[in-house]
């Protein structure tokens, strides 16, 4: 089983890349573009993260995107007065 470091791109689309520590992180994820946002290990992991999926994205790809459902996004705030 893989420990996982997550990219979340910084746009409201919700997707994260999840990379494998032992991999090199893809080349499009770039600042500004993605942050970093965590890591995966053990049972834990973010709502919309497939294990399964992600053990086959990365035999073929060597990253795994899916898309994010968490409620709190880091660095989204509602406009003022909403």
């Amino acid at each position: 089983m893989y420990a996982y470091n997550l990219f979340r791109s910084t746009k409201p689309d919700g997707l994260v890349c999840a990379v494998p520590e032992e991999r090199t992180v893809p080349p499009f994820v770039v600042e500004p573009y993605w942050e970093f946002g965590g890591k995966v290990e053990g049972r834990e992991a973010p709502l919309g993260f497939d294990r399964k999926a992600a053990m086959e994205g990365v035999r073929f790809n060597g990253f795994y995107l899916f898309a994010s459902f968490q409620k709190d996004r880091p660095n989204r705030s509602l406009p003022a007065g909403s």
